[in-house]
């Protein structure tokens, strides 16, 4: 029988079981895909603890994405038993299989494995949707990544190089460091050595960054407001350090502004935005010029482990479950 990491009781990963299922018959237009791989993100975490803004109703699976093949369909149109596919879900991933429809799925770049290929869109169109659709970086302009080290913040160094920026990545240590730069980061800045802002205004010759990347929030959003240049935008990409407060003399001078950035509420709000964003990043993965960096691959049954490797922020990159 399959098998699924369930949620009946709200709290740490240590709190969900590992469940067999059975398999439903599909309705027409539906598919089914043996999962080989599922992407782990730090929603998933909040979810299962009843800290996100999306609460399902218990018992769920947690995970929005995964990859896979098809293996039975029900007058689905536009797939084929067989096909490679992502699985795009708001939660339901960390298991063997799901039914899902053809609007949910993605063929997996003819580059990417299982896991590159279930560890891809989360990250990878946040960090689209951040600079392109809410940012509007143009080449030639500074981008501060913060979290560099993480899964959305390599995908914002690959994405910002890629569309010419000047990328300042930090991160909490030297190896997170390494894999920025191997990315494309131009500087470098560990946050230990010396406080970000200084350092930011020492590589810009005091002009500061004009586009600030943070999925950290707390301090660090703080900070970035005093390293900042006129016309800057500050992107609002998460809170794992924390909430931070927005000075509003600090954005008045700059003539800065704070944007939050909700990859998947915005699809939602406007489907033509995902389908241009999955058409660029796909052609991009295609071409070689993004990839997620995987620093660790469990399987399923380690689920709880992998979901401290965030929490924990030992992972370098994204972490994925594997599937026998």
């Amino acid at each position: 029988m399959p098998k699924a990491v369930v949620c009946r009781e709200l709290g740490p990963p240590e709190r969900l079981q590992l469940e067999n299922f059975a398999s439903v018959p599909l309705q027409p237009g539906q598919v089914r895909v043996a999962i080989r791989a599922a992407g782990i993100n730090f929603p998933d975490i909040l979810m299962a603890a009843g800290e996100y803004q999306l609460k399902p109703p218990l018992p769920f699976t947690p995970g929005s994405e995964a990859a896979g093949d098809v293996v039975e369909l029900n007058d689905a149109a536009g797939v084929a038993v067989g096909d490679k596919v992502i699985v795009k879900m708001r939660f339901g991933a960390y298991c063997d299989e799901t039914v899902a429809v053809p609007s949910q799925l993605v063929p997996v770049p003819s580059t990417f494995d299982y896991a590159e290929g279930a560890t891809f869109l989360a990250a990878h169109g946040t960090a689209y949707h951040a600079l392109i659709d809410r940012g509007q970086i143009k080449p030639g302009e500074v981008l501060l990544v913060h979290g560099a080290g993480g899964g959305v913040g390599l995908a914002a160094v690959e994405i910002g190089k890629l569309l010419g920026a000047t990328v300042i990545a930090a991160a909490s240590s030297e190896e997170k460091l390494a894999i920025a730069k191997q990315r494309g980061a131009d500087h470098l800045v560990l946050y230990a050595r010396e406080p970000f802002r200084d350092a930011v205004k020492r590589l810009t010759d005091g002009r500061g960054a004009d586009v600030v990347f943070d999925p950290v929030g707390g301090e660090v959003f703080e900070n970035s407001m005093r390293c900042i240049n006129w016309g800057a935008r500050i992107l609002v990409v998460g809170f794992t350090g924390g909430i931070g407060l927005a000075r509003t003399n600090l954005l008045m001078i700059k003539g800065a502004s704070v944007l939050g950035v909700r990859a998947g509420e915005a699809v939602r709000k406007d489907p033509a935005l995902g389908e241009v964003r999955i058409r660029a990043l796909s052609e991009w993965a295609e071409a070689g010029r993004v990839r997620p960096n995987i620093s660790h691959r469990l399987p399923l049954e380690d689920y709880a482990k992998a979901m401290r490797l965030l929490i924990e922020r030992k992972a370098i990159g994204r972490v994925a479950l594997m599937m026998r």
